[in-house]
């Protein structure tokens, strides 16, 4: 390897000659010294990044060579083929896939640059396939059918199941031929509203073996949440259960659903069949709530369908499905993903990210209410032929370990969960941890939020006995798959960073201009020309897509996210840089939250905004001004919190209510979130000018009410 080649590796791998220091190509140097690192105090969260940029955790030389990307040479050899010769190395993947016809000799057209007319881009067009042929058929055709797909757990200890790939194709083909029973057809959208149980992702498999368009809603949200959603992507079926207990909690999800049927039908969309399992350890059915002529209790009908189902085969742009996010603006937006791009970014991405073996036993925390659950609890893994462990309970009941009991009970040897979590657990103390063996993990791996370097090294050196090395995986709901992520192996990694882009991906940083950064520096994370994973649209609203990811800085797709590149390449994402809070990896839209708040009525105006939370990365604090006359009390902050929780769901409430006789404004009537940031994190020193507001008096009133 030359020097000039090592120096683009250092410099993420694309080109850019970061310089220099006397040491700078020391992580490239050794991939062999593993050992024990540093472990800092547990209680303390949030430090700086930019602590961390010298220290260097290098994977053992036993991980090295049986690593998929061995070594720093092997991921530049493939990384620079795949910017310079993407439609050659995406065509190389995508040819092991089952097609039922090619894609024509074009591999992928785009059009990024919104200044040049429609954002647009396909991959593999015209070629024709399904996903959940290629999911399942295609493995059982290879002699593995008789091979684990889905291992269960329970919310209670000892309730477990589990499917082969054979038993999970009849249960999603008696599934889907009930939904074509109903009337569902090829591009039809189900909304599919149920708890983790293994019929979370049957019914995914199920909708896309017949071409419907899914939109998984996270049975979390409030009815007028999922019935935003409904009203706007119109199903023909909504799949839900009666009921879920997490924890010692039960949620009445069947009371959700009926209140939200309620309300869109008053919107204009009825739906006329709603399919809901019997989830018997939570809820006997003569407990649950009855619609007759509307709900149907899915053992009464789907066991009763056929076990094979004709595949609907479907164009490479053809949608998979639609996913709500937060958006700014206080409306959810529909992110549409589509079939063949998805497919093999998410499999390349799962593999590669993971260093995956057909040996591995795969646990992913997340619920598929999310993005992480379509593409790393579904999709992905399965794509894969992967053993997949699902969970529906609470990661702390019934007590603090009860997640490395389920890493010993399954041979969990791939661990992908949230800083959140690992936070929380980290405040539950390393006893909890130690008492299991958890010899089966080898690599561990973080998502949703940058993960801070204490909860990192306690996720390295406890949990994983500082020998797994940490996937922390940088990318977001509109990507479909990780953009920025360690190859366990490949080189060592830093405490806290995403380290290098993934295949076929180009990040730039660039300043408020729009113009590119090299170079050790801070600014905005946009992408440089597609992948085959992205997003392709906004539901019904391309303008919106165009203007809120491709607009800001033309010729890129703008992540709204803020990073900074060390002087080695490595890449720290610092969080969000619009109106969207990120929650313990749940992206919350400010102005969702303030809708909530001043829907009550004794709240006159709201300003929200993000703060750190040691366990939830970012909590929400509202600044809330009440109806003149109305006095400040404690039933009504609760009120407020009830409100929100009501509209939006629990992950939305408000951490902290400030009352706020004012707000700091502009002349104009803008409110200067930049001073409620200020205020909220209690960095009064670093306010600012205030002179330009409206009313500066305001400011010193927040402040004198800040602990009140």
């Amino acid at each position: 390897m030359t020097a000039e080649e090592e120096e683009v590796v250092v410099g993420g791998g694309f080109g850019i000659k970061n310089v220099t220091t006397s040491d700078h190509l020391r992580h490239v140097e050794s991939l062999c010294e593993a050992g024990k690192i540093p472990k800092f105090n547990a209680l303390i969260l949030g430090e700086a990044l930019a602590s961390e940029e010298d220290d260097l955790v290098f994977p053992s030389q036993e991980f090295c060579e049986n690593a998929l990307v061995s070594t720093p040479q092997k991921y530049l050899e493939m990384y620079k083929r795949s910017v310079e010769d993407p439609a050659g190395f995406w065509s190389d993947i995508a040819s092991e896939f089952h097609w039922k016809q090619k894609w024509g000799e074009q591999v992928y057209s785009e059009n990024f640059d919104v200044r040049k007319g429609r954002i647009n881009f396909e991959w593999f067009k015209g070629g024709i396939t399904n996903i959940c042929y290629n999911c399942l058929d295609r493995h059982i055709e290879s002699g593995n059918g008789d091979e684990i797909a889905l291992l269960w757990e329970g919310n209670e200890p000892g309730c477990d199941g589990s499917l082969t790939y054979s038993q999970l194709l009849e249960r999603v083909s008696q599934l889907a031929n009930y939904l074509k029973d109903v009337g569902v057809h090829k591009g039809d959208a189900v909304v599919i509203y149920l708890p983790m149980l293994m019929e979370l992702p049957i019914a995914m498999l199920a909708c896309a073996r017949i071409g419907a368009v899914h939109s998984v809603v996270f049975a979390g949200f409030s009815a007028e949440s999922l019935a935003q959603r409904i009203v706007d992507c119109k199903p023909k079926v909504i799949l839900t259960c009666n009921a879920v207990k997490r924890g010692t909690k039960l949620i009445n999800l069947k009371e959700i659903v009926d209140s939200a049927l309620a309300e869109s039908a008053q919107n204009g969309v009825a739906i006329g069949v709603c399919l809901t399992y019997e989830n018997d350890l939570a809820m006997k059915r003569e407990d649950t709530k009855w619609h007759q002529g509307r709900d149907i209790w899915w053992q009464d009908v789907v066991p009763k369908c056929g076990t094979t189902c004709p595949v609907e085969w479907v164009d490479a742009e053809d949608p998979l499905f639609l996913l709500y996010t937060s958006g700014s603006t206080g409306k959810p937006k529909g992110v549409l993903h589509t079939t063949g791009g998805y497919m093999v970014y998410t499999t390349t991405t799962f593999k590669y990210a993971f260093d995956y073996k057909p040996s591995d036993v795969y646990w992913c925390t997340a619920d598929c209410g999310w993005i992480t659950g379509h593409s790393y609890v579904t999709y992905g893994p399965l794509l894969n032929g992967a053993t997949v462990v699902v969970y529906e309970g609470a990661p702390n009941y019934p007590t603090a370990g009860r997640c490395w009991d389920i890493v010993d009970k399954f041979n969990v040897s791939i661990f992908y969960t949230a800083p959140t979590l690992v936070r929380s657990l980290m405040r539950e103390g390393d006893e909890h941890v130690k008492r299991y063996s958890r010899k089966s993990l080898r690599v561990l791996g973080s998502v949703g939020e940058p993960i801070n370097p204490s909860a990192w090294r306690w996720f390295y050196n406890v949990v994983g006995d500082s020998r797994c090395p940490i996937s922390d995986t940088w990318w977001q709901t509109e990507t479909g798959g990780f953009l920025i992520t360690p190859l366990p192996g490949a080189w060592p990694q830093k405490p806290g960073s995403a380290t290098f882009p993934f295949f076929g991906v180009q990040p730039v940083i660039v300043d408020e201009k729009g113009s590119e950064i090299e170079g050790e520096c801070s600014g905005y994370l946009c992408i440089r020309s597609s992948w085959p994973g992205a997003f392709r649209t906004l539901f019904g609203d391309h303008e919106r897509y165009e203007t809120t990811y491709f607009s800001a800085f033309p010729g890129y797709y703008f992540s709204g996210d803020g990073c900074r590149r060390d002087k080695d390449g490595y890449y720290w994402l610092t969080g969000r840089v619009d109106d969207v809070i990120n929650v313990s990896g749940h992206r919350i839209g400010t102005a969702e939250v303030e809708s909530a708040l001043v829907s009550h009525p004794q709240c006159a105006e709201a300003a929200v905004v993000g703060v750190e939370h040691e366990v939830k990365g970012q909590g929400i604090y509202a600044f809330v001004t009440l109806v003149e006359g109305v006095r400040y009390s404690e039933d009504l902050r609760k009120s407020l919190v009830t409100i929100v929780r009501t509209q939006i769901g629990a992950f939305a409430a408000p951490d902290r209510i400030h009352w706020a006789p004012g707000l700091p404004k502009t002349r104009s009537g803008k409110i200067m979130r930049r001073i409620l940031r200020k205020i909220a994190s209690r960095q009064l020193d670093e306010l600012g000018d205030t002179s330009t507001l409206a009313d500066p008096g305001v400011v010193e009133q927040l402040i004198a009410l800040a602990d009140t």
